[in-house]
């Protein structure tokens, strides 16, 4: 696919009161893919490793007679596991994850709660971006282990864990990931029984979508559906990291074009500290510094676990400068809400133009009754598409058939605003759930923007592992041994060359094409749009009109024959008369014939099959029409070997009474039999040609020398039939010798003019006097036409009634190319007419011509992503 950088959706929020297919896939029109279709510059985007540490060894004591003893990076997990527990306070909030079983497992990391308030990790339930997202890679995972091609004989399970949207509480959740990773030195350890220790081997993460966060990062392979941070680019530090989303950067550079469109240049920049905020924040500012004409009037950064003064001291900042009223704001979604309440409280309602990144997007949620303050947002998003399947799936949820979402269950208190139990946490209501309640029906249901993201990056994952699984157990069903201990490297190396296929838009007609054709892609990555044309366009001095050339030489020889007839006889000129006499006129004809027998192929053949006649190309042309000269050539050598050319005095000529008046005429030793059988080749060849030209006489007009070659033809005939005549019927006079030769140039000329004047002029007088219509006439003789009903059975269906309530479209012939069918059209017509009148039915309206989208199959991804 051609990209020419990633493809971004603009919205304004207005004033209101309140991917593959769609089932098999979930591929965007510009981000289906990972990493280097967001990324067209080449960064690639991964993760950083872990160190090993100094040697330590460390014995637990697992149960009566079994012991352990843990490697250096287990002491080290256990270090990290430790030093995240005390830096994460203290509380009753008990983690939960999602566990499927399956052949394959892959981790997911969700945003299921907000980050948390006073001293708690999580805070309240996140609808959309923690359960939709969630919900969707389990929705992906359902379709590809239903999928009978992709994956065959292997299931994906599923270990789903919650970040909070806070970093350090996801690092302590992804070091679940990492476990069946880490050696364990067995070798000086044994149990009290002698035995060697028994390991419970936790289950093998293979790869891990999310995280939502830029700042979790882990060495196993993984595809975020959100992580926009710029710095995530860089390979040397995160090499084990791709995404499906574009960095931070081009959503910046839209920021900065879309100010400049709108004429503002006093502005103002919030963030939410951390990698995310602070980075877009940064890579806005310098784009603004290099594009110039936009002044920074605050810089203004929200701290992690902010309180209201800190929304309230950054909405007070801003107003210090009031004629900077558009802010550009990277935050997190709590953030978000934060600044529009501080906004709200501060009675500034309508003053700030809000310029949002995609954590705002299309959300609902940042706004959620702050309607007013965000009135005339202009938020910014990757563009992607509906995945209907996930609508129908993600509706049909009920507490019945998700037991598998642990967290399922407080989204159902939280979306229906009820209590499933009286221990219930949600205490702002007594109203209780009757697990009839239905998602879209009974609450108000909209897809998330990235929810197309996550099951893209599920299907990269499961079409790099079915590509690893062909490579590395071809004969072998389900997962085998090679594919089993296989590093995450491997995975990686197929995660980067994962390719898939869509349908992009890349234009549109109304009434008239716009096409984008630099979006175009074409097979074997061509650039440049593909030939397919009957033959290419000439350059200048390419035209390869040999045949012309010929058949010009043909007539300029038959105006030299003149010269020579009339010029003092001597064997030169005999020997020149010989050639010459019959040759201009065999080149002239012979180029004619091959025309017309081409054009006479090349419509028997089509009656029969589309495949092109054989010997139509013009090398072909040129060998043919030499041939027949050389038969001419071959007549003429033959002629010279058995009577060579000479002169003789022919006294019959200048007879007389007196034999002392008595005059020799000086001539050429040509008899008028040889005259004859010079031009009798020639003359066959004309027949031959005429015969041809009344076969081809109703082509179409696209073929415009078939018309013009039998006018020259029907002519040169009459001339002829005109000069036999006179020069055998002057064989008996006196001026014998002068008539026939008379005659003779005369038809050579008059044959001559007439080839080149049909054949010429009217393109001479054409590019001389009228070049505007030196074009190319392309007419049909099938013309589209749009009908709104195409037979009389058919004059009772109602629009709906009819294939996708349109009119039909029929490809008909052109009635002004068959006067008898011309005549059955408008006696079909007549017949309808009738029968409208006699049922009543008012004429057909004009079938107005609808919007139609132009779409090509384009590939969403490139190779080594």
């Amino acid at each position: 696919m051609i990209h020419t950088g990633p493809e971004l959706l603009i919205s304004q929020l207005n004033d209101v009161s309140q991917g593959m297919g769609a089932e098999n896939s979930a591929h965007s029109d510009s981000f289906a893919t990972v990493e280097m279709i967001c990324n067209p510059g080449g960064d690639r985007h991964h993760s950083r490793a872990m160190r090993p540490c100094a040697p330590v060894e460390l014995l637990i004591m697992a149960g009566p007679g079994l012991c352990v003893k843990l490697s250096t990076i287990w002491r080290a997990f256990l270090l990290m596991r430790t030093v995240v527990d005390f830096a994460l306070p203290q509380e009753t909030y008990a983690p939960h994850s999602i566990r499927t079983e399956g052949h394959l497992t892959l981790g997911g990391l969700f945003p299921v709660h907000a980050r948390g308030a006073d001293g708690m990790p999580c805070g309240d339930l996140k609808k959309e971006n923690g359960i939709q997202r969630l919900e969707a890679m389990m929705y992906a995972l359902d379709q590809i282990n239903q999928d009978e091609i992709l994956l065959p004989n292997i299931t994906l399970g599923a270990r789903v864990l919650e970040t909070c949207s806070r970093d350090t509480y996801a690092l302590e959740q992804s070091l679940t990931f990492v476990q069946a990773l880490i050696t364990k030195d067995t070798s000086d350890v044994r149990c009290t029984n002698g035995e060697p220790p028994v390991f419970v081997k936790p289950e093998k993460v293979v790869g891990v979508i999310g995280a939502s966060a830029s700042s979790v990062s882990i060495m196993i392979p993984q595809i975020s559906y959100a992580s926009t941070a710029p710095e995530l680019s860089d390979d040397r530090r995160y090499d084990f990291f791709s995404r499906v989303v574009p960095p931070d950067s081009f959503q910046a550079q839209a920021m900065v074009d879309i100010i400049r469109a709108l004429g503002w240049s006093y502005v103002s920049t919030i963030a939410s500290e951390g990698s995310y905020g602070e980075k877009g924040v940064e890579a806005f500012t310098q784009l603004s510094k290099e594009a110039g004409g936009i002044c920074m009037a605050q810089s203004l950064k929200i701290p992690h676990n902010p309180k209201l003064e800190d929304y309230d001291k950054a909405i007070q900042q801003l107003l210090e400068t009031p004629h900077s009223r558009a802010v550009i704001i990277f935050a997190s979604e709590e953030d978000i809400r934060g600044v529009l309440n501080a906004t709200k409280r501060a009675n500034q309602v309508g003053h700030f133009l809000w310029i949002g990144s995609d954590s705002w997007g299309s959300k609902g949620n940042p706004i959620l009754q702050l309607e007013d303050v965000a009135v005339g947002a202009v938020t910014i998003l990757p563009k992607r598409s509906s995945i209907e399947g996930f609508d129908e799936y993600f509706t049909g949820l009920t507490l019945e058939n998700n037991r598998r979402n642990v967290w399922f269950a407080e989204f159902w208190e939280e979306n229906f605003d009820c209590r499933l139990l009286s221990a219930s946490k949600r205490e702002d209501t007594s109203r209780k759930c009757t697990g009839k309640e239905r998602i879209g029906a009974d609450s108000k249901y909209e897809q998330e923007g990235k929810v197309q993201f996550v099951i893209d990056a599920v299907y990269a994952m499961a079409h790099a592992l079915h590509n690893m699984h062909k490579d590395l157990c071809p004969d072998h069903p389900g997962v085998c041994p090679a594919m089993d201990t296989a590093e995450g490297k491997i995975l990686l190396k197929y995660i980067r060359n994962t390719s898939f296929n869509e349908y992009k838009i890349v234009g549109q007609w109304v009434e008239n094409l716009q096409l984008r054709l630099e979006e175009l892609q074409w097979p074997d990555g061509e650039q440049e749009v593909p030939i397919s044309v009957c033959s290419l366009p000439c350059k200048t001095g390419e035209r390869k009109k040999r045949l012309s050339y010929v058949l010009l030489t043909g007539i300029f020889l038959c105006y030299i024959i003149t010269f020579l007839m009339i010029a003092k006889p001597d064997v030169a000129v005999c020997a020149f008369r010989r050639i010459f006499l019959g040759l201009g006129m065999c080149i002239s004809y012979a180029a004619l014939l091959t025309k017309t027998n081409r054009i006479y192929r090349i419509f028997e053949q089509g009656k029969q099959t589309v495949t092109a006649p054989r010997f139509i190309s013009p090398t072909s042309q040129i060998a043919i029409t030499s041939s027949l000269i050389c038969v001419q050539l071959l007549g003429v050598l033959v002629w010279f070997a058995v009577d060579p050319p000479n002169t003789i005095i022919d006294y019959d000529e200048q007879k007389t009474i007196n034999p002392k008046l008595a005059r020799g005429v000086l001539k050429c030793d040509i008899t008028d039999l040889q005259i004859i059988c010079s031009l009798g080749y020639s003359i066959l060849l004309m027949v031959t040609c005429t015969i041809y030209a009344i076969k081809t006489r109703d082509v179409p007009e696209d073929f415009n020398e078939a018309k013009p070659i039998g006018f020259t033809m029907y002519t040169t005939c009459i001339v002829w039939l005109a000069f036999i005549p006179i020069f055998f019927g002057t064989a008996q006079s006196a001026e014998k010798l002068y008539i026939q030769t008379t005659t003779l140039t005369i038809s050579m000329n008059l044959s001559a003019s007439v080839a080149l004047g049909m054949l010429y002029m009217p393109k001479v007088y054409i590019i001389i006097f009228h070049p505007e219509m030196n074009v190319q006439k392309r007419k049909r003789s099938f013309k589209a036409v749009v009908t709104a009903a195409t037979m009389s059975s058919r004059l009772s269906q109602k629009p709906s009634e009819r294939p996708n309530g349109e009119a039909k479209t029929e490809l008909c012939e052109n009635p002004a190319a068959d006067p008898m069918r011309k005549g059955a059209v408008e006696k079909q017509r007549q017949t309808d007419r009738d029968m409208r009148a006699s049922a009543g039915i008012p004429a057909p309206p004009a079938v107005p011509m609808h919007s139609r989208t132009v779409e090509s199959i384009q590939s969403s991804s490139r190779h080594d992503t």
